[in-house]
């Protein structure tokens, strides 16, 4: 896929709920919701993705804690853009 026929975006990420591990001691697992909108070949998607996070992050704040596990999210949410963006490598012969 070329970048000029397609675009990804990220609009909004949102904590939908988080909580501590059942058997890991110091790790926190939760779901994250990111807004995309994405425009390939002329058609327009707007959907959500609810990504699975996890952080091993100790006992922390809050605040602390909800920016730790966007971070995993937008972490997944570049893996997925590059595969939607780049172009496959070809290997010369």
């Amino acid at each position: 896929m070329s970048t000029t026929n397609s675009a990804f975006e990220v609009k909004t990420y949102e904590v939908r709920y988080f909580g501590p591990h059942k058997t890991i001691a110091g790790r926190v697992t939760g779901v994250v919701r990111a807004r995309i909108s994405e425009h390939f070949m002329g058609n327009v998607a707007d959907y959500n993705l609810d990504l699975k996070v996890r952080v091993d992050i100790g006992t922390v704040p809050s605040e602390q804690l909800r920016s730790a596990l966007l971070a995993h999210a937008a972490h997944q949410i570049d893996r997925l853009r590059l595969r939607h963006t780049d172009t496959p490598a070809i290997a010369a012969e």
